[in-house]
């Protein structure tokens, strides 16, 4: 019960990464507050952890939209009462070679995975800095140390994330707030659903783990830097990549 008495946002809450982080979340004793644009994803992730015994709710959110970031927190609040972990995964992949890339699938990416995050915690970071504490964890990616072919926009995204986290981790650590970032390597989820196996093979034999990353091994990242037992980190990018980026 690492996570006991505390009161999580896990964005992207429906499904994959997200879903994973809820549950486990939820198992460690946080009371969870499902974030999905997806209500009926984010509706059956919440009832999971009530069948299991933990306290949850769903919440519909377009993370890239203020107003809707707005009221998502404030419905919180009302529901759990104050927000002590913020854990941005909500995340999108519109793949393309830079020069057929559009304009529409550039800000798609931008507006969910960088600016969501922004928006996120720009509503959640005044409760934190009021009662004193928090922790928010944003996920970037392994793609944004050395690129990646044909995710122009993702990698910006993610690069972007790791700017903010740095910056964040300056401007609350006085008001006791750690902000920290989660890089996965590829993972088992449906955002690469659409990437050949071959690729995916290939990508397998460069890591020294021989294998692909599953939504569990990024939670529990997620959960150390939520929990007490990463106190005194902040600022920090944990890459979980099986070694990938050695």
């Amino acid at each position: 019960m690492r996570l006991s008495g505390k009161v999580a946002i896990v964005t992207g809450g429906g499904q994959g990464i997200g879903r994973a982080t809820a549950l486990l979340f939820g198992k460690e004793g946080a009371k969870v507050a499902v974030a999905d644009i997806n209500e009926e994803a984010a509706t059956a992730t919440a009832n999971t952890i009530i069948e299991a015994g933990g306290q949850a709710k769903a919440f519909v959110v377009n993370v890239g939209q203020a107003a809707s970031v707005e009221a998502m927190v404030k419905g919180v609040v009302e529901w759990a009462g104050t927000v002590d972990i913020l854990v941005n995964n909500a995340g999108i992949t519109r793949d393309a070679r830079m020069i057929k890339m559009t304009e529409e699938q550039f800000d798609a990416v931008i507006n969910v995975n960088l600016k969501g995050v922004w928006l996120c915690t720009k509503y959640v970071a005044p409760i934190m800095i009021e009662k004193g504490s928090g922790s928010i964890i944003n996920a970037a990616s392994i793609v944004a140390f050395n690129g990646n072919f044909g995710q122009t926009n993702y990698v910006a995204s993610k690069a972007g994330v790791i700017g903010m986290t740095k910056t964040w981790a300056r401007e609350f650590g006085p008001s006791g707030i750690r902000v920290n970032a989660v890089a996965p390597g590829f993972t088992q989820t449906d955002m690469i659903a659409h990437v050949p196996e071959k690729v995916l093979d290939e990508f397998k034999g460069r890591t020294p783990l021989r294998r692909l990353a599953t939504p569990e091994d990024v939670a529990y990242a997620y959960l150390f830097l939520a929990s007490d037992e990463s106190g005194f980190i902040t600022g920090e990018v944990l890459p979980v990549d099986g070694g990938l980026d050695l």
